[in-house]
């Protein structure tokens, strides 16, 4: 009964990261489904919405 208490709490099913849009944008850059251009001015486009 005792291992109940000590799960590990980042199991990776257990919770769900919610990603950053930014996060998003630069992964979408990185793995080339936009270009540098598109890049830059969604990057502009998120900084100014905080």
């Amino acid at each position: 009964m005792a291992w109940i208490f000590f799960i590990p709490t980042d199991i990776p099913y257990q919770k769900t990261k919610k990603e950053d849009p930014l996060d998003i944008l630069k992964k979408r850059f990185a793995e080339g489904f936009i270009t540098k251009e598109e890049y830059e001015e969604s990057k502009k486009i998120l900084k100014s919405d905080n």
